[in-house]
């Protein structure tokens, strides 16, 4: 016949005098004790680690579908930029045109400014000289009467209800403007996407008339209904 095993636990000369009597400890009552605790710990981790993981899973599909957004959302920053410094860049043509009379041949001359006795003019700030929307950060030139500014006077017109809209100080652009005749048969087909990249080609030499990005992709803003960033073309041409 197996015996209990059981511990005695002295009792102190405090307790004695008070009548108090060793109590055995059963072992394993304890075992079992100790055993139900650990399980219920272990059972305990279990279910926050399960909570864990499923918070986890929450957060990442969260992050999934917020993505996209603030991707567009940093793109439009883009591109609001790009208009910002591409205005900037026509209202300097126009001032540089008032002054001398003739086109600007490159963006340093823009940047350098106007003389003003000992001093110069600024009339474009150094960061508008860089488009955002590409790597170069160079923005491509638009010579007069080529045909990138006749296909964004086209469009230009459509968007103002087939009228030509008004330039201020027209008369000192000479022949620049051109006369669209036909506009509706003209409309080519303006839902093609994009090509993507980057427009690499060399720079060309001579007057220019605005400047446009060298980025070829669809935008997120709409330039006078333009969704393209290689057709955006800011100009003093066409502003009352």
């Amino acid at each position: 016949m197996t015996r209990k095993r059981s511990l005695v636990f002295p009792v102190s000369r405090v307790g004695r005098e008070f009548g108090m009597k060793p109590r055995p400890l059963n072992l394993i009552s304890v075992s079992k004790s100790v055993g139900v605790e650990l399980r219920a710990r272990v059972n305990e981790r279990g279910y926050a680690l399960v909570a864990l993981l499923a918070l986890m899973s929450i957060l990442a599909l969260m992050m999934i579908s917020v993505a996209p957004s603030v991707r567009q959302q940093a793109q439009r920053e883009r591109e609001q930029e790009a208009i910002n410094r591409g205005e900037e860049v026509a209202e300097a043509i126009r001032l540089y045109v008032l002054e001398k009379q003739t086109l600007p041949t490159s963006m340093d001359q823009l940047v350098e400014g106007l003389p003003r006795g000992t001093r110069k003019l600024q009339i474009l700030r150094p960061y508008a000289a860089i488009d955002p929307l590409t790597e170069s950060g160079e923005w491509k030139l638009i010579r007069p009467r080529g045909p990138e500014l006749l296909e964004f006077q086209r469009k230009v017109m459509l968007y103002n209800g087939g009228a030509m809209p008004e330039t201020r100080d027209q008369k000192i652009y000479g022949n620049v403007l051109l006369t669209i005749n036909n506009l509706i048969d003209t409309k080519s087909d303006d839902s093609d996407a994009a090509p993507g990249g980057e427009d690499d080609s060399e720079q060309t030499s001579g007057p220019f008339i605005g400047v446009v990005s060298r980025s070829r992709r669809n935008s997120v803003i709409n330039y006078y209904d333009i969704d393209r960033h290689d057709q955006w073309i800011f100009t003093p041409l066409f502003r009352p």
